[in-house]
């Protein structure tokens, strides 16, 4: 354990976000650097709780306390290796993960949690400082060859343990670059693509072909890809968006996320002078409160936006733990995202009627009405119908499942009722030599979960490869889920 009386001598305390008016002018990440020895005591707090849920609360596992208690020590070497034991890419998690295992630490109980994310992030940061992190290459190689199709976090999770195992991975992807969401649904203000880009290196040195611009199902056959390979990882990602079907869909300025945010991280890529979707001086409107919500947000922030107006049909959350979500579960409170702190409006409990032509066949105003949850459902508040200024609407609504279904034939793989891969718990498929990873499988969720099933799955897909007991590590099946009610 770490500082035996750390947590009760020092309180929670996180780096400070730079200034609104100085980060919404460019594209960097918000946090302030926190220096190592706040960090030290921040991971002194970490008690010797007996059974850590921390571990239970990590879909990955990480070794928790065991890393606390190495940073508390100054052994930052050390404390990177058990990090990397459990996690192959922490600079990730540690910025763009929600923290369920904040959520079940023991201290946050009835005082406030471990800053477990911080100190990862802070481990990783200095591992790659100091060079520690470098290619591992295999000793020998297997001869067999794998294909792993989407290069999101799931999908180089399994790429990474399949070239360390000695078998020659290739990952194709659509785009024309490798990264998936993480390339282009994330903003650089919450993750730099240089920590992208250094980790993609690394597995280049391990042996992985990146394939770019490989629409799989037309540009090559999904028949073509399994008569090529031993063996096929399917982590395409659950990249169905949701729509939103009234009145006025159909107008000009009105886009689903995903639309709006990898045009804006093409520009921050130095792939395009201006988004063909910006903003500046503009009324926007975003519909859905979760956090690809919130990276429209920022990002209208930054392209300059007159005003910014964030809808969710769900009530405004408690800011305490709601009785029916008690610890260790991840609570549904309220929270700030750096985005809600430069600004906009936030309306909770209303629902879009229609979008408002301004006569030439643009999004002029969005008429909405406000809620209540009844037996069957929201019903709108007779009365309470307004309408609010929208140049431009965003859909953030999350995703159906994957995108697609020709792909889905030529592998040979069935859709569960949800729209996902089917698979067992074993990450195989109806096929054979077929697996698939990540949100593809399991629905929308962390990147967490998708980094924990790209490492489960690669160990499955050696053990086919080899007829052996994969050395790789097989920390969940496929059908766990999150810890929450």
């Amino acid at each position: 354990m770490a500082d035996p009386r750390g947590f009760l001598k020092a309180g929670r305390e996180l780096p400070q976000r730079r200034p609104v008016d100085v980060r919404i002018r460019d594209w960097q990440e918000v946090y302030e650097d926190f220096d190592d020895t706040r960090l030290q005591t921040q991971a002194g707090r970490c008690m010797d709780c007996g059974i850590p849920f921390c571990h239970n609360g990590c879909p990955l596992g990480n070794l928790i306390p065991e890393w606390n208690d190495l940073v508390w020590r100054g052994d930052w070497r050390a404390a990177s290796e058990r990090l990397h034991a459990t996690n192959n890419f922490p600079e990730f998690t540690g910025r763009l993960c929600p923290a369920p295992c904040e959520t079940a630490c023991v201290l946050g109980i009835n005082q406030p949690a471990v800053t477990i994310k911080q100190v990862e992030v802070s481990i990783i940061d200095t591992a790659w400082d100091s060079g520690w992190v470098q290619p591992q290459i295999p000793t020998r190689q297997s001869g067999k060859t794998v294909a792993v199709v989407g290069s999101g976090p799931a999908g180089l999770a399994a790429a990474q343990q399949l070239a360390r195992a000695g078998h020659t991975v290739a990952v194709l992807e659509r785009a024309d670059r490798v990264g998936g969401l993480l390339r282009y649904g994330i903003p650089e203000f919450k993750m730099e693509k240089s920590h992208l880009d250094r980790r993609l290196e690394q597995m280049a040195g391990e042996g992985v072909r990146f394939r770019t611009g490989v629409d799989v199902g037309r540009d090559i056959t999904g028949e073509d890809v399994r008569e090529r390979y031993d063996a096929v990882v399917l982590a395409v990602g659950a990249t169905q968006w949701r729509d939103l079907p009234v009145p006025g869909r159909d107008l000009a300025g009105v886009h689903q996320a995903m639309e709006y945010l990898p045009l804006a991280n093409r520009v921050c890529q130095g792939d395009a002078d201006r988004s063909d979707i910006d903003v500046y001086g503009r009324h926007v409107v975003i519909i859905g409160g979760g956090d690809t919500g919130a990276d429209c947000l920022g990002t209208a922030h930054r392209q300059g936006a007159a005003s910014v107006t964030q809808l969710e049909i769900m009530p405004h959350p408690t800011e305490e733990r709601p009785a029916g979500q008690p610890w260790p579960t991840y609570p549904m409170i309220y929270r700030v995202a750096s985005a809600h702190e430069e600004g906009g409006e936030r309306l909770y409990s209303v629902s879009t009627q229609q979008f408002v032509d301004d006569g030439n066949g643009r999004v002029r105003e969005l008429e909405l009405v406000e809620v209540e949850r009844g037996a069957s459902g929201f019903q709108p508040v007779p009365g309470s119908e307004r309408r609010i200024p929208a140049d431009f609407v965003f859909l953030a609504m999350g995703f159906t499942g994957v995108e697609g279904d020709s792909w889905v034939e030529q592998f040979g793989v069935t859709l569960d009722e949800r729209g996902n891969i089917a698979r067992r718990d074993d990450y195989s498929t109806a096929a054979d030599g077929v697996f698939v990873a990540g949100d593809a499988g399991r629905g929308q969720s962390l990147i967490v979960w998708a980094i924990a099933e790209g490492r489960a799955a690669a160990a499955t897909v050696d053990s086919y490869l080899t007829g052996a007991a994969s050395n790789l590590p097989r920390p969940i099946p496929a059908s766990a889920r999150p810890l929450t009610v």
